[in-house]
C-alpha cells in the first residue's frame, strides 16, 4: 500500500498507482494531493487493520512526512523501530558501529555546538542534523577556519524549515568522520526473504571538496555493472542486522579508491525524495522501481540498457544557490535551462516561494558530452533567474 503526503507526488507515480490498482491510504493530505476518485483508496482504519494482521505488508511512502503516521499507529512495532533507527543518523551509527569500529561520531545539541573546543575535534569531519533531509545544515569541515565559519551559520534562525520534525530536526546534530571516496545513492528493496534487490545506482558528483549540495546524480549501464554486486552484499549485511524484509530504501554511501564501502545514511520506506530517483529509470529506460518492489521481482540488467549503453541519465536538483532571495525573483527561465541540455527529457518546475527548489531536470546525456553536467553542477543558476524590477 502507498502512504502519500506532501511536499510532492509525481504524475509518473500517480499513473503507476492507478494502472496497477495499488491501494492508497485515504488520509486527509493524500486526498488533497491527489484528487482522483478512481484510485484504489482505502480508509485509514482498513490500512491499520491490514498492517496489524499482516506485518510483512508492503508499504511505500513518497514522503518522510508520513513516517509519523506509522509511528503514531504502530509505535511499538518492529517496523516503527526499524524506521526510527534508520531515520536518526546517530541511532543508525550506534546500530552498525560493530561493523565499522574505527568510525568516530558523536551526537550534540544545537545549543552546545558553539562551545565545542577545537582540541576535541579531528579534522576533516562532517556535521549535520541527526534527523535530516535535502543536505540542509550539512557542512564538511577541513580546518579550524572552516569550523569557525560553519558555527556562524549553524543557528536556529538559519535552519528554519518547511519540513516537519520527523523529517528534519535540527535540535540535535551529529559530528562524524569525513568519509573519503566517491559518493553513490542506491534505490533498492529487501525482498520477502530479506535479500537485496538493487533498482538503481547513481553517482552523486560534487563541484568541490566542501560542496554538500544535491545538484547532480547520474546513472548508466557502466555504473550499475561496476558496483551492483558489491553493494548488494554490503546492503545485505546491514539489512540482516536490522531484519529488513519487504522494505524499500534509499542508501547513500561512499566508496574509496580501494573499493571499501562506508554508509552515509539509509532512508526508510522510500527511494530518492521528491519522486526523483524512483521515477528516473521508469521515465528513461522503462524500469519502474515501484512495480519491481510491489511485485517482488528483479530487473534484468542485461536488457534494460540495450541501445543506451553510452548514455548517462541524470537528475539535476535546482536548489537556489544564487544568493537571490525568493521574494526578489520574478520567474525562472525553464526554456533557457532546457536549451543548455542535449536531451532534457523532463523538467519539473516548483514554486521557489513555497519550496527550497526551482525544480528538477531529468536529462539524457551522451558520455562524450559530460560537460553539460559539470556546467550545471557549478552553476549558481543566475543566468536563468529573472529578478523583479
Amino acid at each position: 500500500m502507498f502512504l502519500i503526503d506532501k511536499p510532492y507526488i509525481s504524475d509518473f507515480l500517480i499513473d503507476t498507482i492507478k494502472e496497477n490498482y495499488y491501494p492508497v491510504v485515504a488520509t486527509k493530505v493524500a486526498k488533497e494531493l491527489v484528487a482522483d476518485p478512481t484510485l484504489n483508496w482505502i480508509s485509514e482504519e482498513e490500512a491499520i487493520a491490514t498492517i496489524k494482521n499482516n506485518p510483512s505488508q508492503r508499504i511505500y511512502t513518497n514522503s518522510e512526512n508520513v513516517l509519523s503516521w506509522i509511528d503514531n499507529h504502530f509505535g511499538e512495532s518492529e517496523l516503527s523501530k526499524q524506521i526510527n533507527i534508520l531515520k536518526d543518523k546517530a541511532k543508525f551509527r550506534e546500530q552498525i558501529k560493530a561493523l565499522f569500529p574505527e568510525f568516530k561520531f558523536q551526537k550534540i545539541k544545537l545549543e552546545n555546538i558553539q562551545n565545542i573546543a577545537t582540541e576535541e575535534l579531528s579534522f576533516p569531519f562532517v556535521i549535520k542534523p541527526s534527523i535530516g533531509f535535502l543536505s540542509i545544515g550539512v557542512y564538511i569541515i577541513n580546518d579550524e577556519n572552516e569550523w569557525i565559519k560553519a558555527k556562524e551559520e549553524i543557528t536556529p534562525h538559519n535552519l528554519k524549515s518547511i519540513f516537519p520534525k520527523n523529517v528534519l530536526d535540527t535540535s540535535h546534530f551529529i559530528i562524524e568522520d569525513f568519509i573519503q571516496g566517491e559518493e553513490y545513492a542506491i534505490d533498492y528493496y529487501h525482498n520477502d526473504k530479506g535479500e537485496v534487490v538493487i533498482l538503481n545506482i547513481l553517482h552523486h558528483v560534487f563541484s568541490s571538496k566542501t560542496d554538500t549540495s544535491d545538484r547532480v546524480y547520474s546513472t548508466s549501464k557502466a555504473i550499475i555493472n561496476q558496483y551492483k554486486s558489491e553493494l548488494e552484499q554490503f546492503l545485505s549485511t546491514i539489512g540482516n542486522k536490522l531484519n529488513l524484509k519487504n522494505f524499500p530504501a534509499h542508501a547513500e554511501v561512499r566508496i574509496d579508491e580501494k573499493g571499501k564501502i562506508i554508509p552515509i545514511e539509509i532512508n526508510p520506506l522510500r527511494f530518492g525524495g521528491w519522486c526523483t530517483t524512483g521515477d528516473l529509470s521508469g521515465i528513461t529506460v522503462g524500469l519502474n522501481s515501484y512495480k519491481y518492489y510491489f511485485e517482488n521481482t528483479c530487473p534484468n540488467w542485461d536488457t534494460i540498457y540495450e541501445g543506451k549503453e553510452n548514455k548517462i541519465f541524470s537528475i539535476i536538483v535546482l536548489d537556489n544557490n544564487s544568493g537571490i532571495k525568493p521574494a526578489d525573483i520574478a520567474r525562472f527561465d525553464y526554456k533557457a535551462l532546457a536549451d543548455d541540455f542535449e536531451n532534457p527529457i523532463l523538467i519539473r518546475a516548483l514554486d521557489i516561494n513555497i519550496y527550497p527548489l526551482f525544480g528538477f531536470v531529468f536529462a539524457k546525456t551522451d558520455e562524450k558530452n559530460k560537460k553539460e553536467l559539470y556546467d550545471i553542477l557549478s552553476s549558481d543558476l543566475r543566468k536563468y533567474i529573472i529578478v523583479r524590477e
